[in-house]
């Protein structure tokens, strides 16, 4: 379906790829995964045709459509939302616009007439009486009403732009679809409607993200990129991840015989295909699975922070109680009347379909935000530590990152602030970089690197998943999970919820759900359904 030839890409004296030689097949969903600067993106963009490589060539079957999930979010702003989502089959759209042109002749001729015929043919077999019908289903699967479907593009959100955009490169069930990031933005429930899109579409799929859980319910294959190379391994990114690891311990295990290294990794590839059966893609993965060669499965060449949060002091009986909290701003009412209490041993995942919303309430929570209306009351046993989803204003002064680090902390030796820098990766030159110049994955990391310090208690994370690569998402997952303390959290990454929440509460417009559960129970529970439908429509 999909080749890739001899393609080498580079930038200066750096090298992204070398001499990559891949093809993708029908049917099978592969998820590009790299360290941040690996060419994760840049590789799709070749693909697409984006950017020409410097050798090599990208060759698509003869005939076949290509759609590609498009970064620019205000290229369609003076279009109807509709006529946007149909402009994805560029083909048809074409057909549709001469179509149109032809019959609004007023001297329409013979000729007219028979290239109206052909483009009506056309037209029908690509099935385009249904299109506008189709494009208004899309949207409203993503979220976006029918009340806005005539709307121009730049008359929404941006969160809804993001939608119709998905909306655009889905439509018309291309040959080949190739999506960067499909979920931000995205609430829960809607990246779970993508995951059930995806596990039945039958054509090539090529994606670029960074949720784990994503990427387990639709991918067949990993496409990792590493030191240049591309390799495709079967499964999805669970089984990547935990097999490289397997195959790192055994690597580094040298009196362990090569037979019982390959049992052991015959052992792993059994236990991992029978938890398959509970995927969306069950039966086909776990096919592959059984045709796997073990020596198809390598160690990983990637650096794993170290994320440990411990306590000073274990927590108190009391924690926090919240009473008839309420938030509005300019744009209306956030959340009104909620209250809830924390318990010890609690570990939250807060979700809502207005990230907004939640983003108030930590900001509420940790002393930023005033609320509107409400009380909330912490223990005194309770020393906190907040991870927010905006931490811009923590790397304004222009010092080095041990005097960064320096600052927030009681034990001002310098080998003391080094250690909790190198467990997220800055190591020796790096800790002398200036703050005001860190990436955005960069500065998470040092803001992780304080809450270590700060040992607490209770930790709030605001969406702690943004800007990290996949590598720190696992630690963290790793570190809140192992966490001893409460958790109060806000993220989009499914399997961090899931791992780690063992209460879900939902913040909508007239209340909350409040459940003992995981989230995937909470997600299925069909009461919990129906009691949300309420919420949202009151």
């Amino acid at each position: 379906m999909l080749t890739v030839s001899n393609v080498s890409l580079r930038f200066g004296k750096r090298v992204l790829f070398e001499e990559v030689n891949l093809k993708f097949s029908n049917g099978n969903c592969y998820g590009i995964i790299g360290a941040n600067g690996a060419g994760k993106s840049t590789f799709l963009k070749i693909l697409a045709g984006e950017i020409e490589p410097n050798t090599g060539s990208i060759d698509m079957e003869p005939g076949k459509r290509m759609a590609v999930l498009s970064q620019n979010h205000f290229a369609f702003d003076e279009f109807p939302v509709v006529q946007t989502v149909i402009r994805g089959h560029q083909k048809l759209w074409e057909i549709m616009e001469e179509k149109d042109a032809i019959y609004a002749k007023e001297d329409f001729s013979d000729e007219d007439g028979m290239r109206a015929s052909e483009l009506e043919g056309e037209f029908a077999e690509m099935d385009g009486w249904n299109a506008e019908s189709d494009a208004a289903t899309l949207l409203e699967s993503l979220g976006i009403g029918v009340e806005h479907h005539e709307k121009l593009v730049k008359d929404l959100s941006g969160n809804q732009k993001v939608r119709v955009l998905l909306a655009q490169a889905l439509f018309g069930n291309p040959d080949v679809l190739i999506m960067d990031e499909p979920t931000n933005d995205l609430d829960v429930e809607t990246i779970r409607w993508l995951e059930d899109f995806l596990a039945g579409f039958q054509n090539t799929v090529l994606v670029v993200s960074h949720d784990r859980h994503f990427l387990d319910n639709v991918c067949t294959h990993v496409c990792d990129i590493d030191y240049s190379r591309i390799k495709i391994f079967t499964g999805n990114y669970s089984f990547w991840y935990q097999s490289s690891q397997l195959a790192l311990r055994q690597r580094s295990d040298q009196n362990k015989k090569a037979e019982e290294k390959k049992k052991e990794l015959q052992e792993f590839i059994a236990r991992f295909s029978a938890n398959v059966a509970k995927s969306r893609q069950a039966t086909a993965r776990k096919k592959m699975l059984e045709r796997l060669d073990i020596e198809e499965i390598q160690p990983s060449t990637r650096r794993y922070p170290g994320i440990f949060f411990k306590q000073n002091r274990e927590v108190g009986d009391q924690i926090l109680t919240v009473n008839n909290l309420s938030v509005e701003n300019e744009f209306g009412t956030l959340f009104k009347n909620i209250s809830f209490t924390v318990n010890k041993g609690d570990k939250i995942a807060f979700i809502s379909r207005n990230t907004m919303a939640l983003n108030a309430l930590f900001k509420v929570l940790w002393g930023d935000l005033k609320p509107t209306t409400g009380s909330m009351d912490w223990g005194i046993t309770v020393t906190m530590s907040y991870l927010p989803n905006e931490n811009a204003h923590f790397f304004t002064d222009k010092i080095n990152l041990v005097d960064w680090l320096r600052q927030y902390s009681t034990e001002k030796d310098e080998t003391f602030i080094r250690g909790f820098l190198g467990r997220m990766l800055f190591s020796g030159e790096e800790t002398q970089k200036m703050c005001t110049v860190l990436s955005g994955g960069e500065k998470v990391r040092c803001m992780l690197s304080k809450m270590m310090m700060e040992n607490p208690n209770v930790g709030l994370f605001d969406e702690p998943t943004n800007h990290l690569d996949l590598e720190s998402i696992q630690a963290l997952n790793n570190g809140l999970a192992e966490y001893a303390g409460v958790v109060l959290m806000h993220s989009h990454d499914q399997e961090v919820i899931n791992s780690v929440a063992n209460r879900i509460i939902e913040i909508t417009p007239n209340g909350l759900i409040d459940k003992y559960m995981s989230y995937e129970e909470f997600a299925e529970d069909n009461q919990i359904k129906e009691r949300r439908a309420s919420l949202y429509i009151a």
